[in-house]
């Protein structure tokens, strides 16, 4: 008998059951990003103002659209090295797995970035990690993409409005949010002092474990920001060479708005990512192209980036994270000598 097995019975059940309701949740957001995809082309054909848009994209550049996807290649390599970065411990080959994984669950699964964490955190955990251990790291992962995220936009936003750069120099649409996620950086930055003064009052329990927890977490991420190691290039290379896929996409289509424009659009129209429908199918494409109308951008050839951006995004690491899974999903079987339950 497996040491799993010998586990008490209701963690037994949820190792067991844990990639049985995994798979049906990977399933049902492949299905349910499908039938979005379908619904969106046949809007495209059918609606006579969207013609245009079906037009640009049939008439893409071949080699751009080639570029694109090799430029999302990379950017999950990208999310594969900061992964190992953050989790140290595990074997390169292993932790690749979870992190394609993550990126599967991430793109197909409505609120994908949680269910990507669980997920991910089921297979750390099946491997040895204690639930503290993946919670924290998980949450350093997470803090440290969004940093190199806010960091970017920032950048981005200053180097408009500045007029370093051409394009828009609206203070509305690029100081005022680069302002904004400044505020917000500055009190990440500075929020382990305050949480150690909380811990230190509240003495124990659960809110003081909480706060000494977040303080860990927290100069963990700003080590790993400030110290020019791998897992950093990883976090910026994860992000710039997805918003580089936007950049190919416009390329194919004839029509290239300023880079730092590219940069806040994307950034700011991310932001309708938190919505709970499977790949933000639609959602995301509205959200992008809205932004984009607003920096001064056509709105026929950002539509036609945007869909087949999306397109990139949403499919590669889809199809490579769900090889990943599956792949896991046996080691799993074989490590506890059962085959795989059929999804129901």
């Amino acid at each position: 008998m497996t040491s799993i097995e010998q586990e008490d019975s209701g963690h037994a059940t949820e190792i067991v059951e844990a990639p049985e309701s995994q798979a049906r949740r990977l399933r049902n957001g492949i299905v349910a990003a499908a039938v979005l995809v379908v619904l969106i082309i046949a809007l495209l054909i059918a609606v006579p103002g969207l013609h245009g848009v079906g037009r640009v994209v049939t008439q893409m550049n071949i080699w751009w659209l080639v570029a694109a996807i090799a430029l999302q290649l990379l950017s999950c390599v990208g999310y594969i090295l900061v992964f190992l970065g953050v989790f140290e411990r595990v074997s390169a080959s292993f932790g690749a797995r979870v992190a394609l994984t993550e990126l599967a669950f991430g793109a197909a699964v409505s609120l994908g970035g949680a269910g990507s964490l669980v997920v991910g955190g089921w297979l750390l955990r099946e491997r040895g990690f204690r639930l503290g251990e993946v919670a924290e790291r998980s949450a350093v992962l997470f803090l440290l993409t969004s940093a190199v995220n806010a960091v970017t936009l920032i950048a981005a936003g200053l180097l408009l409005g500045l007029g370093i750069v051409p394009g828009p120099t609206d203070p509305w649409l690029t100081l005022l949010p680069a302002g904004l996620v400044a505020l917000i950086l500055a009190g990440f930055m500075v929020l382990p002092p305050i949480s150690d003064r909380f811990a230190t009052q509240r003495g124990s329990g659960k809110r003081a474990a909480l706060a000494r927890a977040t303080a860990r977490t927290v100069r963990d991420t700003r080590k790993a920001l400030l110290s020019p190691d791998w897992r950093l290039f990883g976090a910026f290379g994860y992000l710039w060479f997805n918003i580089a896929v936007l950049w190919a996409c416009f390329e194919a289509a004839g029509h290239s708005p300023s880079l730092m424009v590219i940069v806040l659009a994307y950034q700011i129209g991310w932001l309708a990512n938190v919505l709970p429908v499977p790949g933000s199918v639609g959602v995301l494409e509205g959200s992008i192209v809205g932004m984009f109308v607003l920096y001064g951008v056509k709105a026929t050839p950002a539509a036609a980036a945007s869909v087949v951006y999306h397109a990139i995004t949403l499919w590669l690491p889809l199809a490579w994270g769900t090889v990943s899974f599956i792949r896991l999903r046996r080691d799993h079987s074989r490590r506890i000598g059962r085959a795989p339950r059929p999804v129901r």
